[in-house]
């Protein structure tokens, strides 16, 4: 099997969403579970020291697509990114961010991310984004705190345009979305069958 494995699903109308399923090595030799809700959980010192947060701002802030990914709706807070723009992209039926100074990007920080469902994470969001570290004001607490982010990687990309409505998403997409993320998992577990064999 090669090392990129391409799921296209189609919207209806919308032009194909593709997935790339880039991190194919990384999932080899991995020893976490992908299906957390599949075994006992780690001791509490384990799963502490594993936890990690990530800051959302797209299709991932739908608890419903979360809970088809993670198995499970990790604890979360309204966030806000600093310094960053949310962008629509042409074609594809979700957003993007890039730094932009004097904007900020609202979304949400899950928190208790374990490194198995972070693996998840970074499969789903593709070679096309970069997971960084980023600072982020919860809006519920005036907190500050460090979590990771899903950066689009190319700055100059033509097909970003105008801002991304999570609204507007959820009326016209979330159902076909959630039937593709169904899909994007069941093909992950498969995937994670035929290596632990």
């Amino acid at each position: 099997m090669s090392q990129k494995n391409l799921f296209t699903r189609s919207f209806g109308k919308d032009p194909p969403v593709i997935l790339c399923i880039s991190l194919y090595r990384r999932l080899l030799p991995s020893p976490h579970s992908l299906s957390p809700m599949a075994s006992p959980p780690p001791p509490a010192s384990a799963a502490a020291a594993a936890a990690h947060s990530v800051f959302v701002y797209g299709t991932l802030m739908s608890e419903e697509v979360v809970r088809v990914l993670l198995g499970r709706v990790p604890p979360s807070s309204p966030a806000l990114l600093p310094n960053h723009q949310r962008f629509s992209i042409r074609g594809r039926v979700y957003p993007a961010i890039l730094p932009v100074d004097g904007n900020e990007v609202s979304g949400r920080v899950f928190k208790g991310i374990t490194d198995g469902e972070l693996d998840v994470l970074d499969i789903f969001e593709d070679e096309e984004y970069v997971r960084e570290t980023v600072g982020v004001s919860l809006t519920d607490s005036s907190e500050t705190m460090l979590a990771f982010a899903y950066i689009w990687g190319n700055v100059d990309d033509p097909d970003l345009y105008d801002e991304w409505d999570f609204d507007e998403w959820k009326k016209v997409h979330l159902k076909d979305y959630l039937t593709m993320t169904q899909d994007f998992k069941e093909e992950l577990e498969q995937l994670e069958s035929k290596t632990d064999d």
